[in-house]
């Protein structure tokens, strides 16, 4: 957590052995160990907080995108049917085109004998 190494405990031992005197080490170290303890646990739940906080902006962001995904599913829908609509009104129109272009090539082969 603090990465203090081997050397760094020792030169702490010593100058807190001088300081506080040995009649008090132990229970300076013992208010010391309960200080470290609640500040983990304090550094542990807000970390769990904030992944949980995290999560939640995940949920609403996949909702989010689902949320897209189906409004483009309903669009792509709504221009197949556009092209299914205009294919039939292309093919209807082709095919009145080519029954009256027979009569047409008829009637200008008759008009061409007279």
């Amino acid at each position: 957590m603090f990465d203090i190494g081997f050397p760094e405990l020792v030169v702490v031992s010593v100058v807190a052995l001088l300081v506080i005197g040995p009649e008090k080490l132990p229970e300076a170290i013992r208010t010391m160990s309960l200080w470290v303890g609640r500040v983990q646990r304090s550094f542990a739940s807000i970390r769990r907080e904030i992944e949980s906080e995290i999560g939640a902006d995940e949920i609403r962001q996949q909702l989010h995108n689902e949320n897209i995904i189906k409004e483009l599913e309903e669009t792509k829908n709504t221009l197949r049917q556009a092209g299914q609509d205009v294919r039939t009104t292309i093919n209807a129109t082709v095919e009145r085109a080519e029954t009256s272009a027979p009569a047409d090539k008829n009637e200008s082969r008759t008009k061409d004998n007279d």
